[in-house]
């Protein structure tokens, strides 16, 4: 007698069922940032408390531009991060090495968060909105006024200290940003600044 075949689509007993292929399992979010300072964002980035679920490995390698990218393109490698930023000023770097590595990092996947010309724009944005460039010693002074304390490059507590405020800094980042327009030039519009872009995505997963 002839062997009934078994209707399509129901599995055979006789094999063991595997875990699906890897793209067919949901990816958590695991972040890679990796910080041209080896303290000041460092510090900032690693206290947003993200969900347990939720990878985040923030590293500070004190390389400048064009190497921090290059750099973060191998760490890239290592791992299955959903999300690789990294975050670095303009300072007193040559121009063409700015817009260089921003070009560069796109071209690899990598998101940018940098700031022209200090980190310590995004901090400011916090109290007021500013669309004049300034040096990073003036940005020092006017935040010692607005905090109460005299504030440090490498300054511990910014993140929570600042928080209530946070939602004013995105604020006023987004508008100095739409107000270069699409003719927006990194390196020259000073001052300006995408740190907004990855609060607003760990805004996302924070608990």
């Amino acid at each position: 007698m002839a062997r009934t075949p078994k209707p399509s689509g129901l599995p055979d007993k006789g094999k063991k069922q595997g875990r699906p292929p890897n793209d067919a399992r949901p990816l958590r979010a695991y972040f890679l940032i990796v910080c041209e300072g080896e303290k000041t964002e460092l510090n900032y980035f690693r206290r947003f408390r993200v969900r347990a679920d939720v990878k985040k490995e923030v590293l500070g390698l004190g390389d400048n531009t064009l190497s921090l990218v290059e750099r973060t393109c191998e760490l890239k490698q290592q791992d299955e991060y959903t999300d690789v930023w990294v975050v670095f000023d303009r300072d007193s770097f040559p121009p063409e090495r700015f817009n260089e590595a921003i070009a560069l990092a796109h071209r690899r996947d990598i998101k940018v968060a940098y700031s022209n010309e200090a980190f310590e724009l995004w901090y400011w944005l916090h109290f007021d909105y500013q669309d004049t460039g300034i040096s990073r010693a003036n940005y020092k002074a006017k935040l010692t006024k607005r905090l109460g304390f005299p504030y440090e490059k490498n300054a511990l507590g910014m993140y929570d200290c600042l928080l209530p405020r946070q939602p004013d800094a995105i604020r006023n980042a987004r508008r100095l940003l739409d107000a270069y327009g699409p003719a927006h030039n990194p390196e020259r519009d000073n001052p300006c600044t995408t740190v907004h872009l990855l609060v607003q995505e760990l805004n996302r997963h924070v608990r």
